[in-house]
């Protein structure tokens, strides 16, 4: 059974327009010392939707959020090379009680993200 996660991420391959399946995700929030702590780490499904980013039960607080995206690994999966390893997006939560969803439009050699609903 799965829930959905306060905060969600979705990966779409836009030079080809087909999901980012199976890529390796890596949700971290900043901790008091101002270093990242890992919360999660999860994979796309097959729609490239990542609905379980972090774990069942988690409650959402304020503050900043990196989500990792392994990039290299799922184009070397499809025989490609790419210039981004993996993608960081660095993100403030300031209301817990919304619903935070992280989009990633990639290709080989770009990527854009943007505030999702």
């Amino acid at each position: 059974m799965s829930h959905k996660s306060p905060i969600t991420c979705h990966v779409l391959v836009a030079s080809v327009g087909k999901p980012g399946q199976h890529v390796d995700v890596k949700i971290e929030k900043i901790n008091e010392a101002g270093a990242f702590s890992t919360l999660s780490t999860a994979q796309t499904n097959d729609d490239g939707r990542c609905p379980n980013l972090l774990p069942a039960g988690y409650k959402a607080e304020k503050g900043i959020y990196r989500v990792t995206f392994e990039t290299k690994a799922f184009f070397e999966r499809l025989g490609e090379k790419c210039f981004y390893p993996y993608v960081q997006i660095v993100f403030e939560l300031e209301h817990p009680e919304q619903h935070y969803h992280i989009p990633l439009l990639i290709s080989p050699y770009s990527y854009t993200t943007y505030r999702g609903s």
